[in-house]
C-alpha cells in the first residue's frame, strides 16, 4: 500500500478541508496517510468525522452538497505533530531554514525518510516547492524542477509548465521544461505525439523577449534530435485551441496565464448566472441549460484536476490550489496515487540523461 506525507496544515480551509479529503482518498484508492501538522488540530477533526461519520462536499458542483460515508477505523494514517506553519505571504528561503519543525517541512521529511511515497500540500507553493528541492533533492541532469499544470480546452487537456516554480529562467532550463512536459504529455495525459511550443508575443520565430528568442533555437535542435516535437511560438490567445499539447514558459509567466485564466472562467460562470437570474425568461431559460452548463463546469473545474505536479525533484510532490475544498484535496491525493503508478520520475530521468 502507497503512503501519502499530507501537509495537514496548508491551505485556505485548513485542517478541516484538507484532512476530510485526505480521508476520503484513502478510502477511494486503498492508500495510507501520514497528517503532518498541530496534532490536537488534526485529531480534533478526526474524531469530529468519526462522530459524524461522513463529510459533506459539493463534488464540484457548487450548491449541490452531498454526503459521503467515511469509515476512520478502516483507514490506514498517522499523525506526525509539527508544531509550525509556513504562511503565503512569509519568505520561503527564510520559513524553510528557520521552521525546520513546519508541517510543509516535516511531511517532506516523511517522504525522504521513507516513511512516504509522495507528499502533497495545499499551502504556499514556493514553500512547497523549497522544501521538496532541498528534502528531496533533483533528478540527476535536471536543473532546475518545474511545475506541470493540467488545463482543460476545447477539445483534450494542455500541459503548461511552468506554472511557477522558476520566475527567473534561462534558455537551457526552458529545454528541459520542454523535455519533462513532453514526457508528462506523453505518459500521464496519454498524448501519442506531443507538440510543444513557446509561449510568446508572436507566432513568427524572432518575436517573443531575449529569453524566448534564446531557447527558440534549442528547442528547435531539440525537435531534429527527435527528442520533442517543437511547433514555435505559441500566442496566449491559442493556448486553449489546441495548436499545442505542452506550452513552455518561465514560471512568471506561465502563473500569471494561470491565474488570468481561472479569473476569467470564475467571472464567465458568474455573468451566466446573473444573466439566467435577471428575469422570468432567464430563469426558464437557465433552468433548461442546467444541465449543459454542469457538464461544463465539470470539465472546466480546477477542483476535478486535484493538484500540479512538481516535476524534476527526486519523489513526488503534488502542489494543490491553495483554496482546495475537500473535493479538491481528495483529486490532488489521486494524482499523487496515479504518479507513483506510473513511475513518472523513472521516465524523466531517462529521457533527460539519454
Amino acid at each position: 500500500m502507497a503512503r501519502i506525507a499530507i501537509d495537514a496544515m496548508g491551505g485556505d480551509y485548513a485542517p478541516k478541508a484538507i484532512v476530510e479529503g485526505a480521508l476520503w482518498a484513502a478510502q477511494e484508492y486503498g492508500v495510507g496517510l501520514e497528517l503532518v501538522g498541530r496534532e490536537d488540530e488534526i485529531k480534533a477533526e478526526l474524531d469530529r468525522i468519526k462522530s459524524a461519520g461522513y463529510i459533506s462536499s459539493d463534488c464540484g458542483t457548487k450548491g449541490h452538497k452531498r454526503k459521503i460515508a467515511i469509515d476512520i477505523d478502516k483507514i490506514d494514517y498517522t499523525i506526525t505533530h509539527a508544531s509550525e506553519v509556513i504562511g503565503m505571504g512569509e519568505a520561503v528561503g527564510q520559513s524553510i531554514r528557520k521552521k525546520k519543525d513546519s508541517s510543509i517541512v516535516a511531511a517532506v521529511r516523511a517522504v525522504a525518510e521513507g516513511r512516504c511515497e509522495a507528499v502533497v500540500s495545499a499551502g504556499s507553493t514556493g514553500a512547497a516547492m523549497a522544501a521538496s528541492l532541498f528534502g528531496l533533492g533533483r533528478i540527476h541532469g535536471v536543473t532546475r524542477p518545474a511545475i506541470a499544470v493540467t488545463l482543460p480546452t476545447m477539445n483534450k487537456p494542455i500541459v503548461l509548465i511552468d506554472g511557477g516554480a522558476n520566475s527567473e529562467c534561462t534558455p537551457e532550463m526552458l529545454t528541459q521544461f520542454a523535455e519533462m512536459g513532453n514526457t508528462y504529455a506523453k505518459h500521464i495525459v496519454e498524448i501519442d505525439e506531443p507538440k510543444v511550443g513557446i509561449l510568446s508575443i508572436g507566432e513568427e520565430e524572432g518575436k517573443g523577449n531575449s529569453l524566448v528568442k534564446e531557447a527558440y533555437p534549442l528547442l528547435k535542435a531539440d525537435s531534429e534530435k527527435g527528442r520533442i516535437n517543437f511547433v514555435g511560438n505559441i500566442e496566449g490567445k491559442e493556448l486553449f485551441l489546441n495548436k499545442c499539447d505542452v506550452v513552455v514558459c518561465d514560471g512568471f509567466a506561465g502563473n500569471i496565464a494561470l491565474k488570468v485564466t481561472e479569473a476569467t472562467a470564475a467571472m464567465m460562470l458568474k455573468m451566466i448566472s446573473r444573466e439566467f437570474k435577471s428575469d422570468i425568461v432567464g430563469c426558464i431559460v437557465g433552468l433548461l441549460a442546467k444541465p449543459f452548463l454542469r457538464r461544463i463546469l465539470k470539465r472546466t473545474n480546477w477542483e476535478a484536476f486535484g493538484g500540479m505536479l512538481l516535476l524534476g525533484v527526486n519523489g513526488i510532490s503534488v502542489i494543490a490550489h491553495g483554496r482546495s475544498s475537500s473535493y479538491a484535496m481528495k483529486n490532488a491525493v489521486r494524482v499523487a496515487v496515479r504518479m507513483l503508478n506510473k513511475d513518472i520520475n523513472s521516465m524523466i530521468s531517462e529521457n533527460i540523461n539519454r
